[in-house]
């Protein structure tokens, strides 16, 4: 995601994921673990999903309360969601100082 510097005419480039739109990806953070590889998700749409830790991430990425992650809904459940992706929190901190988050979820200021 390139962005420009109102200073001088450089390109910076992110390094950062963020949510694919077009796939119905969405900003969220985790409200409370259920247990189970289950939590409860904050969107940015307003939303409190259930979301579930899908086994390929389960062992390799931890998740606690308070991570910026991406979820995606389901398609036929839009009450339920998978995590998609956790951001460090280096990385959810440069997303807030760059506007890059919702008002909503934007917890990092």
């Amino acid at each position: 995601m390139p962005y420009k510097n109102n200073d001088d005419n450089e390109e910076n480039f992110t390094r950062v994921i963020v949510p694919n739109k077009r796939k119905g990806e969405l900003y969220g953070i985790v409200e409370k673990l259920s247990g189970g590889s289950h939590l409860s998700v904050m969107c940015e749409d307003g939303y409190t999903r259930t979301a579930r830790i899908p086994g390929k991430m389960k062992k390799r990425m931890w998740i606690r309360e308070n991570d910026l992650v991406i979820v995606k809904p389901w398609q036929f459940q839009t009450e339920k969601a998978d995590i998609v992706y956790r951001y460090t929190q280096t990385q959810a901190n440069y997303l807030s100082r760059n506007s890059a988050l919702p008002e909503l979820i934007n917890i990092f200021k």
